[in-house]
């Protein structure tokens, strides 16, 4: 069945079968510092602060990433790359780290999520890699180093430019390109021949008609007479120009508010040419499933996966229910996200930092970060107030450890003393004893109430887990973000 997972990709293809996938497509962050929050705004169109992380691809080559890129020699040995691959990678990773730390961190991440790729993929599948001239030339080395040097295909140029070209201001030539960077896993791979449309003046060439209507042409000097109806059209090159951007296509009805979807045309191309009915299609970023609803309409089975809940939910709402007709159970089912109690204490015990993302975001918040001078918080939740044109916030902490008590309130209310966040919000993946729950509530309540029109909200909140699974969420103004289609499958 088609499935749609919520998740890191690099956790989640730990688990998937390998060999099982035709195609892989991917359109992963670039390293280009670049927010991609314009999906979530509220009701009245205002973005939400920059802050939030959804969809920001800005990098650093923190304790973390460090320890990653340690490990990451042996992970490419295990995954069979050559001794000598391995060592470039290794003295380029040293070079970089001098001198280009956050790009580093960028393809220490996209490294370790292309190595398991390869083990997906067919002995037929093929790979297409969607980037900007950011790192292009960066991921290309690497992915032939995963894929072998034998496996590119092409580096397919996508033109970005209408006729008249972009209007900008930039002292510089005016970007008009992506590139997506083509490999297969053997030399024996699916591929369909794509043609375009023959241009006018050839057509006209055509001007005989037999008795049955056909058109052709048979002015050819010792040549055979020709008819239009059996020419395919002109083989398509490795740049594609025909296709428009949403950039130029700004009122098209696909569009779902992310900064860098990409046209349902475009992945058709790709899918039809790499794969066949009834293949596998596969997304590790699947985001606004683009991939999954050209796969779909193309009779192919379809894995999605997405770091992000917010877009689970748009994608589930949006593309699966509203334009495919598709349903959860029947058509596709989504994994990854915890349905009870155990299942919230499973993500808890296998990847804490993933339960934080689920219990901020279940409950309409954004993870951040963005650290505050107490510490650091977990997320934001977004509301707006009357003649306000800035969206406040509440300060979101996700606790999941046994020992919660009194010292956690009290770090979150200095959170909110220090912070320019309105309100404080708690989440505990466990119930307290009656005694602390009593304490910890009467401490949140000394914070006081916000006043909006006359309706009080508490400064200082407090949920469970338990009860977040009820559907109870923070008491708290107008919601930025909760206006987003919420199917009931989440």
């Amino acid at each position: 069945m088609n499935r749609l997972y919520f998740g890191d990709c690099l956790t989640i293809m730990e688990e998937m079968p390998l060999g099982s996938v035709d195609l892989i497509y991917l359109d992963p962050p670039f390293n280009s510092q670049r927010d991609y929050n314009a999906i979530y705004k509220d009701e009245t169109g205002r973005p939400l602060p920059a802050q939030i992380e959804a969809f920001g691809d800005m990098w650093t080559l923190n304790e973390e990433r460090e320890r990653e890129l340690r490990a990451m020699p042996v992970l490419m040995r295990e995954a069979g790359i050559a001794d000598e691959s391995v060592e470039f990678w290794r003295l380029w990773m040293n070079a970089l780290r001098r001198t280009n730390p956050n790009l580093l961190a960028y393809l220490s991440y996209m490294t370790q999520r292309l190595l398991p790729m390869r083990g997906l993929l067919k002995p037929t599948g093929s790979i297409y890699l969607h980037c900007d001239s950011t790192a292009s030339h960066y991921i290309k080395v690497m992915m032939d180093a995963i894929f072998g040097h034998e496996g590119f295909r092409r580096e397919i140029i996508w033109n970005l430019q209408t006729a008249s070209g972009y209007k900008s201001k930039a002292s510089n030539y005016i970007r008009g390109h992506d590139v997506i960077l083509y490999y297969t896993k053997s030399r024996k791979y699916t591929f369909n021949k794509s043609f375009l449309p023959h241009k006018p003046e050839y057509t006209t060439r055509f001007k005989k008609v037999d008795q049955n209507g056909r058109k052709y042409r048979d002015d050819r000097p010792g040549k055979r007479r020709q008819y239009f109806d059996e020419t395919p059209g002109v083989a398509l090159t490795d740049v594609w120009s025909d296709i428009m951007s949403f950039q130029q296509n700004s009122t098209s009805n696909e569009r779902l508010g992310y900064a860098t979807q990409k046209p349902l045309a475009l992945l058709k191309r790709i899918i039809k040419a790499s794969s066949n009915e009834g293949d596998v299609v596969f997304d590790p970023f699947c985001g606004c499933a683009t991939t999954l609803e050209a796969a779909h309409s193309l009779n192919r089975k379809w894995v999605g996966i997405d770091i992000a809940i917010h877009a689970i939910k748009r994608v589930a709402a949006m593309r699966l229910r509203d334009r495919l007709a598709l349903k959860e159970g029947v058509d596709f089912e989504i994994d990854g996200i915890p349905r009870d109690l155990e299942g919230v204490h499973d993500l808890w015990t296998r990847d804490k930092y993933h339960f934080q993302r689920w219990a901020v975001e279940q409950v309409d918040g954004f993870v951040t970060t963005k650290r505050t001078a107490d510490g650091g918080i977990d997320g934001r939740l977004y509301f707006s107030l009357p003649n306000s044109k800035d969206l406040s916030s509440m300060a979101i902490e996700v606790k999941g450890g046994k020992n919660v008590g009194i010292k956690e309130a009290r770090e979150l209310r200095g959170v909110l003393d220090n912070d320019d966040a309105l309100m404080a919000g708690l989440i505990i993946l466990d119930s307290l004893g009656p005694m602390k729950e009593r304490n910890i509530r009467r401490f949140m309540a000394e914070a006081g109430d916000l006043d909006v029109m006359g309706v009080k909200y508490a400064r200082m909140q407090l949920l469970t887990v338990a009860e977040i699974l009820e559907n109870k969420r923070f008491h708290t103004p107008g919601v930025a973000g909760r206006g987003l289609a919420q199917p009931n499958l989440i």
